[in-house]
């Protein structure tokens, strides 16, 4: 038998408002619609705790916060950024303020409602009975994402927004996300232009320059950027986006000044803090990271929001001022994050280079070469990525800077660059992590235009007509390099020219073997670990696994 669309017997909730009264207003009236369960938090950071940590049917929170650098909005944005509100939970905003922007403003951040105050029982439940409706009309969507059917569910939201049927701008903003998610940024371009074209949207904007990102149209996706600020000046997740962009094109100054922008906007963001913090210390300025990745640490150390990363480069800068105390409560609080997360590979692999750096720091610089030399032996691992490399290097550099002979290890060095090196983004990233010894920065630039050569020759070798030697020089390159840049180099000629390619079946499955190993999906820079974009909807279901990366970067190109 279905369920009533006012029947909230077996329902949870959640009511986040600082104010007493009102909090005790509204939860006398969810238990009036008979919601079974209603729970409340006084402040923005209670309410996050707990929703890190279960679901709720409802959240219905105040906008303002008295005496809180957080409001309502900041809470939705983080939680959507970080994937802490599944499809199936309803957030209503609720505020006294009634100007536009804050109407415009919500409805951008993808609200299920927006309640003005004062308001009467009345509304309240309608603005739940809605928000339940189009939950149930868009169901089978939501069923096919928990199924894991992505391809299922974005071919559902495209029948939704071509038929006009209900809700049809919603499910065209999931079924975009679906086509991002599974690796089809230009089907999610054409999607969300047509969402301009039909309906003017911010969100579909940005959406487009998401696109434009992963399909690798940085200049383009820039413009678009620029446009969409232009327009949008306190549209937040532009700016995280257009800093994205930036950085993938090696411009960390621009970036710098983006992600400063979008931290002012949202002071109490710990992800666009992380972001800020992170740029700043890649782009030089140490003294300023260290102070914000200790404010980022202390505000989200124990938040599922905060990166390790970000506690790596703090302990980086303590060991660069001499801080021991700073060093050993990086090292604690990673030996705290461990008994939290003992089965996490990546957490185990940045605490060891904070083991080392407090190695370093006692001058026990016997136990740490050694320490380095156990991280070096994975360097050629498909497990290796680019986060790993930046580390290693860096704290190769510390030792090198303390004149501590590496003997075999030099070598190493140059099988990262010739690794990592593919662009200049991601050259002058690992030169900012090997900033302690200027020699190991120069020869990540060296190995920089070498690979630049190497893809070169190929290329000039496809263009005189003939693409078998341009693809075979490219995959014994990449076998040599492991450098993800020719191997994909080696992809696209066999992709556009195969027919002419000798023996292209059995280069093919070769080449495959590499790309699942040695693919992009590990040799792209990034600050931290990216759990979602900006702008996007969260696609996280209590049953979805991770896409399995290795296998994506195997399948043929859509």
């Amino acid at each position: 038998m279905a369920t009533r669309d006012d029947d909230f017997s077996a329902c949870s909730a959640l009511v986040v408002d600082g104010n007493p009264t009102s909090r005790s207003i509204l939860v006398g009236q969810l238990r009036d619609f008979g919601v079974g369960n209603v729970m409340q938090a006084a402040r923005a950071v209670d309410a996050r705790r707990q929703l890190e940590f279960r679901s709720f049917d409802f959240v219905l929170c105040e906008l303002h916060f008295a005496d809180e650098a957080s409001s309502g909005q900041d809470l939705l944005d983080d939680l959507r950024r970080n994937q802490l509100l599944p499809f199936s939970t309803i957030f209503i905003m609720i505020t006294g303020e009634a100007t536009y922007a804050r109407v415009a403003e919500a409805a951008e951040s993808a609200l299920d409602g927006y309640l003005l105050k004062p308001h009467k029982a009345v509304h309240l439940g309608e603005r739940l009975r809605q928000a339940r409706i189009r939950k149930v009309s868009l169901q089978g969507i939501f069923s096919a994402i928990e199924a894991e059917d992505f391809e299922g569910a974005a071919r559902l939201c495209m029948e939704r927004f071509e038929s006009k049927g209900l809700f049809w701008l919603y499910a065209a903003r999931v079924g975009a996300e679906l086509l991002l998610r599974v690796g089809r940024p230009a089907e999610a371009q054409q999607l969300y232009q047509a969402v301009v074209a039909a309906k003017t949207l911010p969100w579909a904007k940005l959406g487009v320059a998401r696109a434009q990102l992963d399909a690798g149209q940085l200049t383009q996706a820039t413009s678009t950027l620029e446009n969409l600020i232009s327009s949008d000046p306190n549209y937040s997740d532009a700016y995280d986006v257009m800093g994205r962009a930036q950085f993938e094109l090696g411009r960390f100054d621009k970036a710098l000044e983006t992600y400063k922008m979008a931290a002012t906007l949202t002071p109490a963001s710990v992800s666009r803090l992380q972001n800020l913090a992170m740029m700043s210390y890649y782009a030089g300025d140490h003294v300023e990271a260290e102070k914000l990745l200790d404010r980022t640490t202390r505000l989200g150390l124990e938040s599922k929001m905060f990166d390790c990363q970000s506690l790596v480069l703090l302990a980086f800068t303590r060991l660069e001022n001499g801080d021991r105390k700073g060093l050993q409560r990086c090292h604690d609080d990673f030996t705290r994050l461990l008994e939290r997360n003992p089965d996490m590979p990546r957490v185990r692999r940045l605490a060891d280079i904070v083991v080392a750096l407090n190695l370093i720091q006692q001058h026990q610089f016997a136990q740490s070469v050694e320490a380095v030399r156990n991280l070096a032996k994975t360097v050629t691992s498909s497990e290796f990525d680019f986060e790993s490399a930046s580390n290693v290097l860096a704290l190769m550099s510390q030792l090198a800077h303390k004149a501590i002979q590496l003997n075999e290890l030099e070598s190493v060095v140059d099988v990262i660059g010739m690794r990592f090196c593919s662009n200049r983004s991601m050259t002058e990233l690992l030169a900012a992590s090997a900033v302690a010894h200027p020699p190991y920065a120069e020869r990540m630039r060296a190995c920089q235009a070498t690979v630049l050569e190497m893809a070169e020759t190929a290329m000039a070798l496809s263009l005189s007509g003939n693409p078998t030697a341009a693809v075979k020089n490219l995959i014994l390159h990449g076998k040599e390099t492991l450098n993800a840049r020719l191997i994909d180099n080696a992809h696209q000629v066999l992709l556009k020219h195969g027919s002419k390619v000798i023996d292209a079946a059995a280069l093919s499955t070769d080449l495959q073997d590499l790309r699942a190993k040695y693919g992009l999906h590990n040799a792209k820079a990034s600050l931290g670990e990216q759990k979602r974009q900006a702008g996007g909807l969260a696609l996280r279901t209590g049953t979805t696994r991770p896409v399995d990366k290795a296998a994506k970067a195997a399948a043929p190109l859509a």
